[in-house]
Order: C-alpha cells, then sequence, then structure tokens
C-alpha cells in the first residue's frame, strides 16, 4: 500500500502525481475503518483528502505555514505528518487530539475548535514572516460555514488591504455542521454553478488587453469597462473588490486540476482565493447521505453505517427540546435562536412544528445575542439555545446588549461542564465565572432531566431581565418526570440530603456525585448534608446564613473552574458578612485547561469523584472526629 509508505510530507513529495489518486483512496478507507472505532469527525476530512495532498504535495510544511479553521477538518493532515500509527487513539485520554495541537507536531503550526479564526491567524503570521525578512507561503484553509462569521470578514478586509502574499483555500463544501444559511452562503451557490465564470473571465480579461493605451481619458474607460464587465460575468467579484486575487471555483476532488491551480496561485502577488467546491462526507455513502449526522459521532458499522449508541435516559438536550415545544405550543411569543447548531441544539423537531419561530444565524454568536436582545424589548420571548463553549464569543453582546437593557432573554446553555473528546477547546467550564459578573443576570442549573424541565418553564415565565439555564453532554439521571411542568423559586435551593456535621453545596451532576459520597461517609458515621445549589446567582442568602449558623464546615463542588466560580461566590458570600471562621473548601477545575479524553477521565484527573469528595470531607472534620475517637 502506498499510504505504507507515508510518514512525511518528504515521502508524499516522492509519489507520481499518478500515484496521487490510488494514495488518496487509502486515506479515505483507513478513516473509515480507524473512525468506525474511536468515533470523530468523519465526513469534514472525507471530503479534504485530495485537497490535504495537494497542498502538502507543493508546499513545504512546517516551513510553509498551514493554518486549519476549527481543526476538525485535519486529520488528513496529521496521516501525511507521521500520525497514522496514532490514530487508535483518536480522542481517547491522553491521544492523537480531533483538532490541530501545536505540542503533537511541528506541522501543526494553529490551534483553533472555534471557527473563523484561521483568515486572522494567517494575517498575523504573514506580517511577522514580513517582518523577519522570511519568504516562506502562509496558506489558510476555511470553510463556507466558517465565512458566515464576523471574525472572518474582519480578517478578508485587513488581509485585502494590507496585500500581504497569502493564499486562503475557501472549501465550500455547502455545509458547516448544519446546512449553511444566509446571503453568502446562496452567493456562493451562485458562484458554484457558474460553468462559465472561468472562461468569461479570460475573454474579458484577452479583450481588454487588445484596448490600445493612447491617452489618460482611453485608459480610464478601459478600466471602467473592466470594472463594469466584472459585474457581469464575474461571479468572484466580492472577493475580488475586498482585494484578492480570486481563482475558481475548482473540484475539489480532481488532483491534477487542484495541482495546477496553486501552482498558479502561488504565482501571483498579493493575497489568492482560491474557491475549491468538496463533497462532505465523500467516498463513503452514508456520509454523503448524510454529512449533517456523519460531521461528528462516535463508534459505528461499516458496512450499514449504524451509529452505535447506548441505551439509557434521555439526554438532557433531547429534555430541554421537548420541554420547549410544550411551552411554545401555549406562547407565541418564544422563538428559538441558534448559531449553527439547530441539531446538536436538539431544535430539529422545534423547527418543524414552528419554521417562523425558529432562526437559525449562521456561525454568528454575536449576531444571535443582539439579535435576542432586539426581540425581547419588543416583546418576544427568545430563547438562546448554545453551547458553553460558544457563548464564550458573544461575552460582549450578553453583557452590553442582552444584561445592560436588562433584556428578558431566555439562554439554553448546552455542553456545560465536561465536554469529553472534543477536548479544550470545548469545555464547558467557564460560563459560570463570566455570566454571574453581569449585573441582572440570573443563573441555574439542574441537579437531574425533571428538574430541568422545571426550569425551562421558569426561565419562560421569568420577566425581569436575563435568566440562563446550563445542563450537561450528558444523558440524565433517569428520574420519573412531573406532569406539568412547574415554575421554581427564583434564588431558592434545596436539601436533598439532611446531615448534621458537613455540608455539601454542589451544582448540577456534582448533586449525585455528593450523594453517592454521603452515602458511603454514613457507612463510617459521618453524616452530610447535601444541597443542590441549583441557582448560581442569586445564591440561597437564607440557607447560607443558616449553615454558617449552625456552624456546619462547607464544601463546594461544582464541574467549572474555580476562579470566578460557585465556590468563589459562597467564599465571597461569608467573607462579606465576616464569617472568617467558618471552614470552607471547593471542589472544582483549577486555573488550567483539560485536555480530551471520556468524561469520567477528566473527572478523575481534577479531583472530581466520589472518593475525592470523601477524602475532603475527612480532612475537613479532622479535628472533629479525633475528639470523637478520643
Amino acid at each position: 500500500m502506498l499510504l505504507d509508505q507515508i510518514d512525511s510530507p518528504r515521502d508524499l513529495k516522492a509519489l507520481a502525481v499518478e500515484q496521487l489518486p490510488e494514495l488518496a483512496a487509502e486515506i479515505r478507507q483507513f478513516l473509515i475503518e480507524k473512525l468506525s472505532v474511536t468515533g470523530g469527525h468523519l465526513a469534514p476530512n472525507l471530503g479534504v483528502v485530495e485537497l490535504t495532498i495537494a497542498l502538502h504535495y507543493l508546499f513545504d510544511s512546517p516551513t510553509d505555514k498551514f493554518i486549519f479553521d476549527v481543526g476538525h477538518q485535519s486529520y488528513v493532515h496529521k496521516i501525511l505528518t507521521g500520525r497514522k500509527n496514532q490514530f487508535d487513539t483518536l480522542r481517547k485520554y491522553k491521544g492523537l487530539s480531533g483538532f490541530i495541537k501545536r505540542k503533537e507536531s511541528e506541522h501543526d503550526v494553529w490551534e483553533a475548535g472555534h471557527s473563523s479564526t484561521s483568515l486572522s491567524a494567517a494575517m498575523g503570521m504573514a506580517v511577522a514572516r514580513d517582518l523577519k525578512g522570511e519568504r516562506n507561503r502562509i496558506i489558510a484553509m476555511i470553510g463556507d460555514g466558517a465565512l458566515t462569521g464576523g471574525m472572518a470578514f474582519e480578517a478578508l478586509n485587513h488581509i485585502g488591504h494590507e496585500r500581504k502574499n497569502m493564499i486562503v483555500v475557501l472549501n465550500d463544501n455547502e455545509m458547516s455542521i448544519a446546512p449553511n444559511v444566509g446571503a453568502l452562503h446562496n452567493y456562493l451557490t451562485k458562484i458554484r454553478s457558474d460553468k462559465h465564470y472561468l472562461k468569461a473571465k479570460e475573454e474579458v480579461e484577452h479583450l481588454l488587453k487588445k484596448i490600445p493605451a493612447i491617452g489618460g481619458t482611453l485608459a480610464k474607460t478601459a478600466e471602467k469597462l473592466k470594472d463594469s464587465l466584472k459585474y457581469l460575468v464575474v461571479s468572484g467579484v466580492l472577493f475580488e473588490e475586498l482585494g484578492f486575487n480570486y481563482i475558481g471555483p475548482v473540484d475539489g476532488h480532481n488532483l491534477p486540476l487542484l495541482l495546477d491551480t496553486f501552482r498558479r496561485a502561488d504565482k501571483l502577488k498579493g493575497p489568492v482565493l482560491v474557491h475549491v467546491v468538496t463533497l462532505k462526507g465523500k467516498g463513503y455513502k452514508p456520509a454523503e447521505k448524510d454529512s449533517h449526522t456523519w460531521h461528528g459521532l462516535g463508534p459505528y458499522k461499516i458496512e450499514s453505517g449504524e451509529v452505535l449508541k447506548g441505551s439509557g435516559p434521555p439526554m438532557y438536550t433531547e429534555v430541554f427540546a421537548q420541554s420547549l415545544i410544550e411551552l411554545a405550543r401555549n406562547d407565541d411569543r418564544i422563538v428559538a435562536v441558534t448559531p449553527a447548531m439547530p441539531k446538536g441544539s436538539g431544535l430539529e423537531g422545534f423547527a418543524r412544528l414552528f419554521p417562523g419561530r425558529m432562526l437559525d444565524v449562521g456561525i454568528a454568536e454575536q449576531h444571535a445575542a443582539t439579535l435576542c436582545a432586539s426581540m425581547a424589548l419588543e416583546g418576544m420571548k427568545p430563547v438562546f439555545a448554545v453551547y458553553s463553549t460558544f457563548l464564550q464569543r458573544a461575552y460582549d453582546q450578553v453583557l452590553h446588549d442582552i444584561c445592560r437593557h436588562n433584556a428578558n432573554v431566555a439562554f439554553a446553555i448546552d455542553r456545560a461542564g465536561f465536554v469529553g473528546a472534543d477536548g479544550e477547546t470545548h469545555q464547558g467550564i467557564y460560563d459560570i465565572a463570566f455570566l454571574r459578573s453581569m449585573p441582572n443576570m440570573v443563573l441555574m442549573m439542574p441537579k437531574d432531566e425533571n428538574e430541568l424541565r422545571h426550569m425551562m418553564k421558569t426561565a419562560l415565565e421569568y420577566d425581569k431581565g436575563p435568566i440562563a439555564v446550563r445542563y450537561p453532554r450528558l444523558n440524565g439521571v433517569g428520574v420519573p418526570m412531573d406532569e406539568p411542568m412547574r415554575t421554581i423559586p427564583i434564588g431558592k435551593w434545596e436539601v436533598v440530603r439532611e446531615g448534621q456535621q458537613l455540608a455539601v453545596l454542589a451544582v448540577g451532576p456534582m448533586v449525585q456525585l455528593a450523594l453517592e459520597a454521603a452515602e458511603s461517609l454514613a457507612k463510617e458515621g459521618i453524616s452530610v448534608e447535601v444541597v443542590n445549589a441549583r441557582f448560581l446567582k442569586p445564591l440561597d442568602d437564607q440557607m447560607l446564613m443558616s449553615l454558617a449558623t449552625r456552624g456546619l464546615p462547607i464544601l463546594t463542588i461544582e464541574e467549572a473552574c474555580l476562579p470566578g466560580g460557585f465556590g468563589s461566590a459562597v467564599l465571597e458570600f461569608y467573607a462579606e458578612r465576616g464569617w472568617h471562621e467558618l471552614r470552607l473548601r471547593m471542589l472544582g477545575i483549577e486555573d488550567r485547561f483539560i485536555e480530551h479524553g471520556s468524561v469520567k477521565e477528566q473527572r478523575a484527573e481534577v479531583g472530581l469523584t466520589a472518593e475525592a469528595v470523601m477524602e475532603t470531607a475527612r480532612a475537613m472534620l479532622k479535628p472533629q472526629l479525633t475528639r470523637q475517637r478520643a
């Protein structure tokens, strides 16, 4: 097999051009087989096999810089840069990352788990290259979905102004995770369907070259004619007006054509945009037919395409989605908003039932937040359904446009806490810290799927400002569901297990962890009270004062960062009131990034286990236990 011979880009360059299609087929089969066991981003990588081969065949990584937008389409790049033997560990604990990882290889020069960053990164590297007097190439790859992100347009504008030498590869597969939306998507569709584009452009340029340059007036007329004709026949006019040399659209699975195109692009001065049209999931029929599902998934059966799923209680995402539908049936002011995640956020069913009240704005979290603010001010009830990690991208809009206006926006924050195999760029562990600092915000998290239903009703009946409910990327606990949904008093916690020696204040899934630890400690004669601290803001002042008055040591547990988190809020509460002698400990995630692995492994790494809770409780009670034993 040719793939057995490839351990570096140098090995790839030793192949004849005629051998490259065979290598592409072997790489596709390799990906299909490996990911059927590990899971991962299959469809995006099947779509860029020829594109990645062509780039590594012509250019010289790592001297030439390959910058991937998001990075979930970088598996072929990893294979060609010496990491194919590590694919059995893909997305596993301490194994190969599913994204670009600088410490993995010298060929990985830019890390990203969020979209629309590659062009800014490319511009930065181009500026650094020129200031250092170097001559390497900068090649940035960005998808048509990522171009809906405003950051990409900011970079396009700057690159076109500075006219730095670089190549931007627009990988146009008509998809991000969900089908792309918006005017830009429609524009690219128009270009894609224009089979006569290149021929027309070449004919106009040939015609203009024949016009004699007699006098300045005629020269100016020729330029005006060129501009006018460009608007008539040049489909890539948007990019050309932004200062790019536009080439395309090019068949992204035709290796000879790709090689010829990139050779031409490399000879041009200034920024070049190569528009490459690819098929997401190419080479594997199930992924070609449903690239949405096959964007990123767990293990599957190769022959049938059946995705292997575990059984058990419904996922929190499903419970949120069904609850929202029930509530929307009785309130036509409810509008769902998502930044390109209708399926991931569970909103496909809502979209079918209420198509006019479902807005997918594309990869545009900032726009989504401000859109929700203005709708709320006009009397609607917008629900911003967003992953915790993506909400970070709209920090300023949440603070400035939603909280400052005290707009009645409901946030449904999915993937709160650890996310497993997606790793450090996707961990939902920072939203508590940045949301609880915002005036007017109410923040809550359920202990189980039944409480999530009640929190959804609470959020959509709340009319005093912004309110957020965060929930994990997990199956529920398996508790019975109450009918009907009911509201929960804002800021009120609940005691789920009574005790006399220690109080554990737990958030979300950590409530079950605390209950498990409390049950085991009871066998040792240690009585632990477990509190479901379901409101992270406002805190339950009355309960906190009661615990302090009783003299109970307090342990807080959260699957979130400790700096600025829930435990910090409790500590601040007691410090402000002068309870300096109170014994208080916090369990959570210290000031560092947590890499990919299973949620269980990630929790173990940071000490969020029943055993760690028990050990901490014993340490806190050691003086008391020593006196009792004496």
